[in-house]
């Protein structure tokens, strides 16, 4: 099947790869040349494991190029995917104004039937609106699908090629047919509701989760004042097949280019259809709440902080991805910045984008580096690197042995007997 891709950004290029992996000839568009240009020659500009090379693998089988041609993608596929960015706005609201430029566009080119499958994570009710722009340059026949995107960063190829579910939101039977035939190769539970529904399980999922997030936190903070372990209780709590061990995670909190927007997106959906959503707007407190945490924890060793050297490990907002959007890591950095602390920073893929926004932070080339001659160490991103660090030299490189490890990697005894003074999140 001929499909376009819309937006060649995380969700677009990871979309659009994976549907050239399993058989279509697979379009992408955007309006940047010089990003397509680099995309045709196999240069990927984001950091997936694996993505690359799949981009090779199916630019050269044919399956896959990439065009600024609006006219063309859109005449020639009969299924065009919107897959544009829809950032937080300053009130909270997701900003939809590039989902609505991509109609505009495809309205522009249409000449004959197409299904317009909405990719981006959007409000309730988007779907009709994109349908009116459409309708306001195009007479002839098209549906809008929503097919909401469930990818990990980390992981996206492998949730895209071996998912969940697959969730369409189809208002008749002849466009939920036709994006069901782009997802026959996939072999899981396909989900057919209204469009709607559709949109609102992608809101719906990911609050669920941030609210397991939240949830855990707040009870590891009750762990650390009546001396329990929040590991020891999120496994138990996890046997009960009714709550399941997954994002039972304590930490400094979420962070990423979903959960933070995507809560707030929905508590502001229930807020303009005059539903008081008292449990989202908790969520959203408790995990910004929870980056303090980290810096209590230093206080605790170190008394004040001014003026004191600070190593922190992690820039990304999780292991195995760059992205620094919403980072717990870049927060925590700031609030240790405003106690009057200096920060040397390492990130094993993310320091690039971090300097774009970090100030007065020194970004090392190591983790052996970032420790050298600090007081404190903190670990603000679950990569495996700092798991595997050699923290018997670590502590020889550092100026006072002590580590607050905000993401509860290492084993606590270990690092006791090893001689650091260790505290974690809830343990």
């Amino acid at each position: 099947m001929k499909i376009t891709m819309i937006g060649v950004g995380y969700v677009g290029l990871v979309t659009g790869t994976c549907l050239a992996e399993i058989g279509h000839q697979v379009v992408c568009l955007n309006t940047d040349k010089k990003k397509s240009a680099r995309l045709q020659k196999g240069k990927v500009h984001i950091y997936e494991p694996g993505l690359d090379k799949l981009v090779q693998k199916n630019l050269k089988a044919g399956r896959l190029r990439f065009t600024t041609d609006y006219a063309a993608a859109i005449r020639d596929s009969l299924i065009v995917f919107i897959a544009v960015g829809t950032p937080s706005r300053p009130d909270g609201q997701a900003e939809l104004k590039y989902v609505f430029q991509a109609a505009e566009s495809i309205s522009q080119h249409m000449i004959d039937y197409k299904v317009i499958v909405n990719k981006s994570t959007v409000p309730v009710g988007t779907g009709e609106k994109v349908k009116e722009i459409i309708q306001r340059k195009y007479s002839g026949r098209f549906d809008v699908v929503s097919c909401p995107e469930f990818l990990r960063e980390g992981s996206a190829v492998t949730d895209f090629l071996r998912p969940d579910r697959v969730v369409i939101g189809a208002n008749n039977k002849k466009s939920a047919n036709l994006v069901l035939d782009v997802f026959k190769p996939i072999r899981t539970k396909k989900l057919v509701t209204n469009l709607k529904s559709a949109e609102l399980i992608k809101y719906a999922s990911n609050a669920f989760l941030a609210t397991k997030i939240s949830f855990i936190n707040e009870i590891s903070n009750i762990c650390d004042l009546v001396g329990a372990d929040v590991e020891e209780v999120a496994y138990g709590m996890g046997l009960d097949k009714r709550i399941g061990t997954s994002f039972l995670k304590a930490g400094v909190g979420y962070g990423g280019s979903c959960f933070p927007k995507d809560v707030s997106a929905l508590e502001q959906i229930a807020g303009f259809n005059g539903y008081d959503f008292k449990l989202l707007k908790a969520v959203i407190r408790v995990n910004n709440n929870q980056r303090s945490v980290v810096v209590k924890k230093a206080k605790k060793l170190l008394g004040s902080l001014r003026g004191k050297r600070i190593g922190v490990l992690g820039l990304a907002f999780k292991n195995n991805t760059d992205d620094i959007r919403e980072s717990a890591a870049i927060d925590v950095i700031r609030l240790l910045q405003k106690e009057g602390a200096r920060v040397t920073a390492y990130d094993p893929v993310a320091s690039k984008r971090a300097k774009e926004v970090l100030r007065r932070v020194k970004l090392a080339g190591s983790a052996y580096q970032a420790c050298q001659d600090a007081e404190l160490v903190v670990i603000a991103t679950e990569w495996q690197e700092f798991q595997k660090l050699d923290w018997r030299k670590v502590k020889n490189l550092m100026r006072v042995p002590q580590v607050v490890d905000g993401r509860n990697i290492l084993d606590q005894n270990t690092m006791r007997k090893l001689g650091f003074h260790y505290l974690s999140i809830g343990r």
